[in-house]
């Protein structure tokens, strides 16, 4: 047991002690008088005390004792273990030492393979670049004595070759000798011969420059004769298009015509509002072509756009062009410039090739013929009609209702209706039900460009000053 503990364990009992006997004494002097002071018992129990607290001494330095003999003997044991495992360590520490070495010597070991490795590499290389340069050699020694060989046998045959060639060239001169004389008699015989050939030669070359002034007589003739040819084809390709550009067609035909090659065009036009405002127009049309480029067109009443005051802020606006299998989307829509109530919307070459139909061609002399023939875009009617020339309007046509004749359906003309020639080319268009405009160009007084996004544009001042440009117009064309 540790001392301190002792200590107050000693202080403890003594202190406990104390506080018996003053209880006692307490108890003594709280009694009334009428009970006797018995000294006796606080005298008596001192000794008793001192007794039991030297018991409890006694009893506390043999638990010391006990404790210190039981410490005693575990640090004995524990040195035991200590010097053990020191031991242990010791050892463990030698056999390291003793790997530590022997790793050493091996790598040691090592290093000298390696380096007894590399020599014997390089004596392997030097031996190996010997052996191919004593091979060179003997190549070289066997290759000069076979060619010694060779040459010696080269130079025999030459020499046997030279033998017979001196041989055989004195034949030949003994030949040439006699040859000789008679090269001398060929000689005068050929010189005759070329005196003949050339007195033959002049005649041949005045024969051939009398057959080059022949041909080319006869090529300026052919000439002649070909360039007479293309003017007369010329002649003949202009007639016959003359012809064609003069000559009617009938109505059925123009007709027909219109519903094989018409165009089917499909407007979507839309504008924010409380319920929303989406307005869909289609209307059938025909492609046509200014020579340069090429263009749908229709009246802007078969459009979901409507000129007026105040005008409609759409936006947006899309289309499509159909023809059979072939549908291309409109791109933009422009405002005739003399007309605004005439809208055209461009096409490209891929485009018309992708639509597959005909193109026709604007009417260069809209006055050649007094009738025409007039086709219904909506209800399908057409027939002929005569238009008369009014002086006040030189851009219009006005249609003499007096002289109608309806071939096909409820004839009764009406604004957006095309107008043809009797040759099959586009005159126009109706303004109204009774002028028809004459399309000459298609110059955009203001143009839309299609999409879903189209506020930019602000449609409706456009289409009020548009609207304001129709007011202008004359009465009677409105």
């Amino acid at each position: 047991m540790n001392r301190s503990i002792l200590i107050v364990i000693c202080d403890f009992l003594l202190i406990s002690l104390l506080a018996f006997s003053t209880v006692d004494i307490n108890k003594v002097t709280d009694q009334k008088a009428q009970r006797p002071l018995k000294l006796e018992l606080a005298t008596n129990q001192a000794p008793d005390a001192g007794k039991d607290l030297a018991a409890v001494m006694r009893l506390a330095l043999d638990e010391e004792r006990r404790g210190r003999s039981q410490l005693v003997g575990e640090l004995a044991h524990a040195r035991e273990e200590l010097g053990k495992q020191q031991a242990m360590l010791g050892e463990r520490q030698k056999q390291i030492e003793t790997f530590q070495q022997e790793m050493q010597s091996r790598e040691e070991q090592a290093q000298k393979l390696q380096q007894e490795q590399a020599n014997l590499q390089q004596q392997y290389a030097t031996a190996q670049a010997n052996l191919q340069s004593l091979n060179q050699q003997l190549q070289n020694s066997s290759a000069e004595a076979v060619l010694s060989k060779d040459k010696l046998a080269a130079m025999e045959a030459e020499l046997k070759k030279k033998l017979d060639e001196s041989s055989a060239m004195q034949q030949q001169l003994a030949q040439l000798a006699q040859s000789n004389q008679m090269v001398l008699n060929q000689k005068q015989q050929l010189a005759t011969q070329l005196q003949v050939a050339e007195a033959e030669k002049r005649s041949a070359t005045e024969q051939v420059a009398r057959m080059q002034d022949e041909v080319q007589a006869e090529r300026a003739e052919k000439a002649k004769l070909a360039e007479g040819v293309k003017a007369l084809a010329s002649k003949s390709g202009e007639l016959a298009q003359e012809v064609r550009e003069n000559r009617p067609l009938a109505s059925n035909t123009i007709y027909n015509q219109f519903m094989t090659n018409r165009v089917a065009a499909h407007f979507d036009a839309f504008r924010q509002g409380i319920m929303g405002t989406d307005k869909r127009r289609e209307t059938q049309t025909v492609l046509v072509s200014d020579g340069r480029n090429t263009f749908a067109l229709c009246h802007v009443q078969d459009t979901p756009l409507t000129l007026w005051n105040p005008g409609t802020d759409w936006e947006a606006l899309t289309g499509t062009l159909t023809h059979g299998s072939g549908t291309v989307p409109i791109g933009s829509l422009s405002f005739q410039l003399q007309d605004p109530r005439v809208v055209v919307m461009p096409v490209t070459s891929a485009q018309a090739r992708q639509l597959g139909c005909q193109v026709y061609t604007i009417s260069p002399d809209p006055f050649k013929f007094q009738d025409a023939v007039l086709v219904g875009t909506k209800e399908y009617y057409y027939g002929e009609c005569r238009f008369e020339i009014d002086a006040s309007t030189p851009d219009y046509l006005k249609l003499d209702r007096n002289v109608l004749k309806g071939m096909f359906g409820k004839f009764n003309p009406s604004r957006g209706d095309l107008v043809f020639s009797r040759t099959g080319q586009l005159l126009g268009i109706m303004a109204n039900s009774t002028y028809c405009m004459m399309i000459k160009n298609f110059d955009p007084a203001a143009t839309f460009q299609f999409g879903q996004d189209m506020r930019q544009q602000h449609t409706g001042g456009t289409l009020s000053a548009l609207y304001a440009q129709v007011t202008q117009l004359p009465a009677k064309l409105q």
